[in-house]
């Protein structure tokens, strides 16, 4: 992992306080379609230079930095719905298309 990443920030159009973080070279190109479906029209918010002992405020930079090295995003939930919010999603992966 390198120890500076340029990041690109979007916010979701469905879910208030939903946010998703990208390697800007890469933009959104490893975000599952599942995943942007249900995160609506990402809407471009703030790109900025990221490193691992950089405040934000509810994530941690150095864990931001790790999940986009390993799967292409990190996807940052509104504050008590992360365990709503992933089994909503999960059960969407498992729904057949109708």
């Amino acid at each position: 992992m390198s120890d500076k990443l340029l990041c690109e920030i979007f916010k979701s159009t469905r879910k208030e306080a939903m946010y998703l973080y990208v390697d800007k070279r890469q933009g959104l190109e490893h975000v599952p379609e599942a995943l942007l479906g249900s995160f609506g029209k990402p809407e471009p918010l703030l790109t900025m230079i990221l490193t691992a002992d950089k405040k934000l405020a509810r994530a941690d930079a150095a864990e931001v930095m790790e999940a986009i090295a390993d799967q292409g995003f990190y996807l940052q939930m509104p504050p008590g719905d992360e365990p709503n919010l992933l089994a909503q999603h999960l059960a969407e992966q498992r729904t057949p298309d109708a």
